[in-house]
């Protein structure tokens, strides 16, 4: 098989790099492979483009650049945030309140934390994947130390109302940490119109390279919010994140951030057509529905049951197509999501279900075959 011959929709598990990131790394590996951390000149001239990446990712994010910690993606930044707030501020707390839906990086870093003495409560969701406020705030106890939402769920895309959360966790004295990760480089995130506290975001998800992201933290040199490290060493980032900066993917993460700050309303407005291009033709298929919020969901992801239909079994047929049933972190078990089961789904249903995630580089050329082949196989499965 050649990559040419590949129609990719499966964005919301990776993104290509954007040629022009690549273009813009290449003298950094090439030319500039000092350490930003030495004292001498080249290391001072090497952190000036670490500096600028921290500005581009502040722009796109609306916070001060000195509000950033560099990591090397989402996951990381994740276990920061819950583990590094959780054992630095154990004595205000040690109740943390998060969804079902949350992504397995929050899940199993919260199932950590119950082992080592907090307690978490995990909220239902209702069926088109949105939280309840109102659960959320019975949930609250004097206790609550943290709450952690996602803004967009990435099996779904359902948006949840941050600003309205935001508004009840902060009533109650606690703090709001998002995972913001198939958000950010997409659509419009604004740290300061959703009150976040803290919000970790990947650049593979937005056109960077893997292996590089960051963790916003608001008043982060005024160090109002009290974290722990989980890496330690060299004391780099503010003594948050030890370790010797990755500078070219630090670099291409903020090239992709300055490109998706002047792009981001073309790419919503293109990609939402062709997703509702596809999803209109697929829903043509008899039984086939929408997983989640229609009206609160991102614009580049639907996720259609076909019901009586294995979607591992269907995309195996489909070698030339890459599409998704479900979150590529266990896509290595064999099992129905756990996101679409808290939605209510049936186990036979959520086993049925393909998500589809388009990007910047997919074409309208690339619809009917996709629509085309999908039908087929379902049809001569009926038939």
């Amino acid at each position: 098989m050649k990559r040419q011959d590949i129609i990719y929709l499966d964005n919301n598990s990776t993104t290509p790099v954007d040629p022009r990131v690549l273009e813009s790394m290449w003298p950094i590996l090439k030319e500039w492979y000092g350490n930003p951390a030495s004292t001498h000149n080249f290391g001072h001239a090497i952190n000036k483009f670490i500096k600028q990446s921290r500005s581009n990712v502040a722009k796109l994010l609306n916070c001060s650049s000195s509000d950033i910690i560099f990591t090397s993606g989402a996951t990381e930044s994740i276990n920061l945030a819950l583990k590094g707030y959780a054992l630095a501020n154990q004595s205000k707390g040690n109740h943390i309140v998060t969804l079902k839906t949350e992504h397995k990086a929050v899940l199993d870093t919260c199932e950590y934390l119950e082992s080592i003495g907090f307690d978490v409560t995990y909220l239902d969701v209702k069926e088109d994947g949105l939280l309840s406020v109102n659960d959320l705030q019975r949930a609250l106890r004097p206790e609550t130390l943290l709450v952690s939402i996602m803004l967009a769920n990435n099996e779904t895309g359902v948006i949840q109302p941050m600003s309205e959360i935001a508004d009840v966790v902060h009533r109650h004295g606690s703090l709001l940490f998002c995972d913001a990760t198939q958000a950010v480089g997409k659509t419009y995130v604004d740290v300061r119109s959703l009150s976040v506290d803290m919000l970790a975001f990947s650049g593979h998800k937005f056109y960077a390279p893997k292996g590089v992201g960051g963790l916003f933290v608001r008043d982060l040199k005024r160090k109002r919010i009290k974290l722990q490290p989980i890496l330690h060493g060299g004391g780099h980032e503010d003594g948050l994140r030890s370790g010797t900066l990755n500078v070219p993917g630090i670099f291409g993460l903020g090239v992709a951030c300055d490109l998706a700050f002047e792009e981001i309303h073309a790419d919503v407005q293109r990609i939402k057509d062709l997703r509702d291009r596809l999803e209109n033709e697929l829903l043509t298929i008899q039984g086939a529905f929408v997983n989640g919020s229609i009206s609160s969901r991102m614009y580049n992801v639907t996720n259609i049951c076909f019901p009586s239909h294995d979607a591992d079994h269907l995309i195996g047929r489909m070698p030339n197509i890459s599409v998704s049933n479900g979150s590529a972190c266990t896509a290595s078990l064999i099992e129905p999501s756990h996101v679409l089961l808290a939605m209510g789904l049936t186990r036979e249903d959520a086993m049925a279900s393909i998500r589809f995630s388009l990007g910047r580089f997919n074409t309208a050329e690339e619809l009917p075959h996709v629509i085309t082949s999908i039908k087929r196989l379902i049809e001569g499965e009926v038939a």
